[in-house]
């Protein structure tokens, strides 16, 4: 492709099927540049037509050319294996059979390149120049079977990721001008209304402005269980309307949706490769020189030391080339790879690359961050204590004019309570608003100081007017689970604001599952209070907890296990966490239902933000490895096999091919498992 006039830079992604141009080249130039064979380019908004397998022209020469070698063999029985009859059906099914891999072959050649089909190639010829045309036909035959069976393999890995391509639809129907018409998907703007009706799928992702229903967000989650959507609420493409009709306005064009983000990470995802399969490809690049090696000295080696027939030993020559074809060995990783990333994909687990993939299987250790991860993240106010003589709605329109413009969950659920309350900042001029990390904000309302804030920092700063009993008072709400909040101006404090947020139901059932499966330290890092924090992780089942502390604090905590040589993983919800997610050897973010920043920030996301994914990844990428050792050890285990035969001249091409098909089988249905495993298998 780089060899083509205009072509500035080509980049392929086999297990995405994709190919990438940057340059002046026409689409009908790619096609007809012969890199690849029926390389058919569509445009982003095309989908390919999902042919049944026999249909496809790779099986329909493979069913050519068997039926020709068996015509050949019936010949060979009948007339001889040197009459022109059986030559012409033998030499025809190589042909049809093998005319794609002797082109790459010779092409191979000129370079030298040694892969696979260069081994074959030569292998086919001079079992053809030896008279072996029988074992030569069925040698090409069975190697196009094993390759369409690879072909077949990858297909079935990818379809995962081509089920979510299929989940959104063509069409949307778009209210303009007062009417409602139907329109290409690709030519709805942002602040169009779409209505979508009962049973149709969400076409684009926007707001709901009218209408109540429940939707179904396994797309996007990997959970079925529909979830209400009213005003104000967000909504997905691809995820299914189940009851009620419902008009949205689009926030998103068709190729920024979150779907499609989603499938677009995935896809670049699988095209990565894991540690393992650079491993193999390293181990490729010397196993074929070595193999042709080895080959050359069977065929030379008895003959001019030994006087052995030549005859003989060139054929167990070829036979070695046959064997020693690294078709099993190079698809050992990369099926298994794709096939456990576009599953996991499919039931809301994101992971970005196979590097990530493997990962997850190593982790000895996870680090929590406390809201929104092992909690809700949605706390509740449970109590308000003014001080006298500061009334409960003074207090409250001080808390409303200090967090009204704040995006901490905390800072809107009180500010969301104060104003419900009635007390909406009423009378308070605010100005030098500072929210100071991990320990507050403060302000000047009407030109007094005002500060809310921590008890420790209010410990620390303020030790003067944090009397004993109002410590008491404290520390029997954080004993409780509860987070303290205290307001205070210089000289005293104004009063207290507590607030819960409940664990997660399932995040004991969880944490359990993760320590049967020999994650044996699970820590909880918060900047909350040390008794809050320790009644929410008694509650969990975290063996540690470490709380107080600031962002950078919980970096420096993710260093100090790494110091010790644990493989850590953080798991936060991709914002605050941040510097600790990139600091730990895996970062994973609670997905919030999809949010942009979690998909970003993350090595792997959790769309449906439910921790009992968190032991699926863990066993999936696990198994996933222990498939992909299996395959390796498949591949070369009936290859030392066959080769055993070499010295006792045992091997023939028979046995060869066999031996390399039925690794190639053996690894293509083993990573195949990995298609049935669902996120309930623990």
């Amino acid at each position: 492709m780089e060899a083509l006039p205009g072509v500035q830079e080509a980049k392929v992604n086999f297990a995405a099927e994709k190919l990438t141009v940057e340059g002046t080249v026409t689409v009908s130039e790619i096609e007809k540049a012969g890199a690849f064979e029926n390389l058919k380019v569509l445009q982003g908004n095309e989908r390919s037509d999902d042919l049944p397998v026999w249909r496809r022209t790779k099986w329909l020469r493979v069913g050519a050319a068997a039926l020709l070698v068996t015509a050949g063999w019936i010949s060979h029985l009948l007339y001889g294996e040197s009459h022109g009859l059986t030559v012409l059906l033998f030499l025809s099914s190589m042909v049809i059979g093998g005319y794609a891999m002797f082109w790459q072959g010779f092409k191979n050649l000129t370079r030298l390149i040694f892969d696979m089909k260069t081994l074959m190639t030569i292998a086919i010829i001079g079992a053809a120049i030896i008279g072996e045309w029988g074992e030569g036909a069925l040698v090409v035959v069975l190697f196009a079977i094993s390759e369409a069976l690879e072909s077949y393999s990858m297909d079935r890995a990818r379809r995962s990721i081509r089920s979510l391509i299929h989940k959104s639809p063509k069409e949307a129907i778009v209210i303009r001008h007062g009417s409602e018409v139907s329109v290409p998907v690709e030519d709805v703007g942002v602040g169009e209304r779409i209505i979508i009706r009962p049973g149709e799928k969400i076409p684009l992702d926007g707001v709901v402005t009218d209408g109540y229903s429940t939707v179904n967000e396994a797309a996007i989650t990997g959970e079925s269980i529909p979830a209400g959507k009213e005003q104000g609420d967000s909504l997905f493409a691809g995820t299914l309307n189940k009851e009620g009709v419902l008009t949205a306005e689009v926030t998103k064009l068709v190729k920024d949706t979150t779907l499609a983000k989603i499938i677009h990470l995935v896809e670049e995802a699988q095209g990565e490769k894991a540690p393992a399969q650079q491993f193999i490809d390293r181990f490729a690049a010397y196993y074929t020189p070595v193999i042709m090696l080895l080959a050359f000295m069977v065929m030379t080696g008895p003959p001019l030391l030994a006087g052995a027939p030549w005859e003989q030993w060139i054929y167990l020559g070829l036979a070695t080339l046959v064997v020693g074809c690294p078709c099993a060995l190079v698809i050992s990783t990369p099926v298994a790879i794709v096939t456990a990333i576009g599953n996991s994909a499919r039931q809301g687990v994101l992971i970005k690359g196979g590097v990530y993939l493997e990962e997850a299987g190593r982790i000895n250790s996870l680090a929590f961050d406390k809201t929104g991860t092992l909690t809700k993240g949605f706390p509740e106010v449970t109590d308000v204590i003014p001080f006298n003589p500061v009334s409960r709605s003074d207090l409250l329109n001080y808390i409303y004019s200090l967090e009204k413009h704040s995006t901490h969950p905390l800072a809107k659920t009180l500010a969301a309570y104060a104003a419900s309350s009635g007390c909406e900042g009423i009378g308070c001029e605010v100005s030098e608003a500072e929210a100071i990390a991990g320990r507050g904000v403060s302000a000047k309302v009407n030109g007094e100081f005002i500060y809310l804030s921590n008890p420790s920092y209010v410990d620390k700063y303020y030790q003067d007017i944090f009397s004993p009993a109002v410590k008491n008072q404290v520390e029997d709400l954080e004993k409780q689970g509860k987070t303290v909040i205290l307001a205070g101006k210089p000289g005293r404090l104004l009063g207290l604001v507590a607030l819960r947020d409940d664990v997660r139901k399932e995040a004991g059932d969880s944490l359990k599952k993760l320590k049967q499966l020999g994650i044996k330290q699970i820590i909880m890092l918060t900047g909350d209070q040390p008794f809050t924090a320790e009644a929410v992780g008694k509650k969990a089942g975290v063996t540690k907890v470490e709380a107080g502390l600031l962002p950078e604090e919980k970096l420096n905590k993710i260093k100090e296990l790494k110091e010790e040589g644990k493989i850590v993983a953080m798991v936060g919800d991709g914002i605050n966490d941040a510097p600790a997610m990139a600091q730990a050897d895996l970062g994973i973010a609670m997905g919030g239902g999809g949010t942009d920043t979690a998909l970003e920030t993350a090595d792997i996301a959790l769309m449906g933000d439910e921790l009992h994914k968190l032991p699926y990844l863990v066993y999936l990428s696990r198994k996933t490895l222990k498939i992909i050792k299996q395959n390796i050890a498949f591949s070369i285990g009936l290859k030392v096999m066959a080769l055993l035969l070499v010295p006792f001249g045992l091997l023939t091409l028979w046995i060869a091919i066999l031996a390399d098909m039925g690794a190639t089988l053996l690894v293509t249905f083993n990573s195949l498992r990995l298609i049935k495993n669902k996120r309930n298998l623990l």
